[in-house]
């Protein structure tokens, strides 16, 4: 049975850059959920960092229920340190102020002691190391070492909730996934979930042996860039992994801040240039946490991420535990709008070249050189739509690295896949079907087009559809059509 998936919303503009929003306090009940899918937030990220994994299964299953169509992305810990929590109210660390270091679990931290949550960490500070706190806005430096570790603060500000502790790398020595991870990918394992975030990711071995211990092949595997190392690595990662994301926030308190807006332009191109969606990350509307419009300068991030070609710009505290958790989402989703309206479609594509993805198989070049074709035929013959026929999702995700003006649609015989297609730019509409054969895909494609008001009788259409060759499904046809 044909089964139309999302309906086209006749007369509203189309958001071709995708919202991911972060579940929190402020965001987990059942009428905000409902609501920030009506703002329209793509992809919730549910951090598996904080809380129990009973808990955190029961609210992505919650959230699953509440937001069928919507992408649900889990985001594990791996070797971050986290403060004992500083409560629910913001706490001000002064600079000047002199600040002892324990180690333990459960702990209450104040404005005169951090507790530390990991084992074996405090022992290999030196005097003179830094500790940032969170995204780096509260940073300290290393006094005092042996029996009593003590800190001085450096750079001040507030502090709240479960932190996380920026210490120097050589610390970070863990190897992906921890003991912790390996726990919530058994509890995740037969969980409904469409895109599985790894953090501190430092090398293609850490994605590879996170991929073999979940052991599912239906999840788009996430490499979050914030280390020297990963940006280092950053080919061989992108080899391996399904998606991108440059998480701002570490990687800003590790890298040269000055060298981050550098190093996410250049992230976003490289991953999209090999057909990985790449989501772009932290503080971009960080304001909106307790005030009601964002800062010109936030503004202006967000738009210049969409003008970078970015699949995805996400929110993190300010949906999680800020005071309007939907309103962000609405000014988030005015600010992508208006930017897209200033994007280079043409330039875009015309610049990116018809590069084959950066595992070098036959299967993906073959993909990638069908899709660059169908890109330039609907270039050159102005096409009303490009329709991607697709069952994991990687044509879709391949037509879409070319940015193309067009309105991208999928078919696809998996709900899952298209799920997961609300992670990647451009695609506007997915359908469900069972035809395989590419002249009813054809016919199914124009008829769902014409219906959707997007084309009407003698419009072109552009077409890719794949067949199985060697066991491998490979994208090997395209075609343009004449709408009936």
């Amino acid at each position: 049975m044909l089964v139309d998936f999302m309906k086209v919303m006749k007369g509203i503009p189309v958001r071709r850059t995708r919202i991911v929003a972060t579940i929190g306090p402020a965001s987990d009940s059942d009428e905000v959920i409902k609501n920030l899918v009506t703002a329209g937030v793509d992809v919730f990220r549910l951090s598996f960092a904080h809380g129990d994994i009973p808990s955190s299964i029961a609210r992505l299953r919650r959230i699953r229920q509440l937001a069928p169509a919507q992408a649900i992305m889990v985001d594990i810990p791996g070797p971050k340190i986290r403060a004992g929590s500083f409560g629910t109210d913001a706490l001000t660390l002064s600079v000047g102020a002199t600040i002892e270091l324990i180690e333990g679990f459960g702990g209450t931290s104040t404005k005169d002691q951090i507790v530390v949550e990991r084992e074996n960490v405090l022992s290999q500070l030196k005097v003179g190391d830094k500790i940032h706190i969170g995204d780096g806005g509260v940073s300290l430096d290393v006094t005092t070492t042996g029996k009593s570790i003590r800190a001085i603060v450096t750079s001040g500000g507030s502090v709240m909730g479960k932190p996380g502790l920026s210490m120097p790398s050589s610390i970070l020595n863990d190897r992906l996934p921890t003991p912790e991870d390996r726990d919530r990918l058994e509890a995740l394992r037969s969980e409904e979930f469409e895109i599985l975030a790894v953090s501190f990711v430092r090398s293609a071995f850490d994605m590879v042996s996170t991929r073999t211990v979940l052991s599912r092949d239906d999840v788009l595997m996430m490499a979050k860039i914030e280390t020297s190392e990963g940006v280092d690595n950053l080919d061989e990662i992108i080899a391996v992994s399904d998606a991108i994301m440059v998480a701002r926030g570490d990687l800003g308190v590790r890298m040269p801040i000055e060298e981050v807006p550098h190093l996410q332009k250049e992230i976003v191109r490289h991953g999209i240039r090999y057909a990985r969606p790449v989501v772009v990350a932290t503080q971009m509307l960080e304001s909106m946490t307790h005030a009601q419009v964002p800062t010109r300068a936030e503004v202006t991030d967000v738009a210049n991420a969409v003008l970078d070609g970015a699949s995805a710009v996400m929110l993190s505290g300010e949906t999680a535990i800020g005071d309007d958790p939907v309103g962000t989402v609405i000014t988030m989703d005015r600010i992508v709008q208006r930017a897209e309206q200033s994007f280079d479609y043409a330039k875009w594509g015309s610049g990116l070249g018809v590069q084959q993805s950066s595992d070098g198989t036959q299967a993906t070049r073959i993909t990638a050189a069908i899709t660059g074709a169908a890109w330039r035929a609907a270039m050159e013959e102005k096409a009303v739509a490009i329709v991607a026929c697709t069952r994991s999702g990687m044509t879709a995700r391949a037509i879409s690295r070319f940015r193309p003006p067009m309105p991208i649609v999928a078919i696809t015989p998996s709900e899952a896949t298209a799920r997961q297609l609300k992670s990647s730019w451009g695609v506007q509409d997915v359908y469900i079907s069972s035809a395989t054969d590419i002249d009813d895909l054809c016919e199914f494609a124009t008829t769902q087009l014409k219906l959707s008001g997007m084309a009407k009788s003698g419009d072109p259409v552009v077409i890719m559809a794949g067949s199985t060759s060697g066991g491998t499904s490979i994208t090997d046809t395209v075609r343009m059509v004449m709408v009936p």
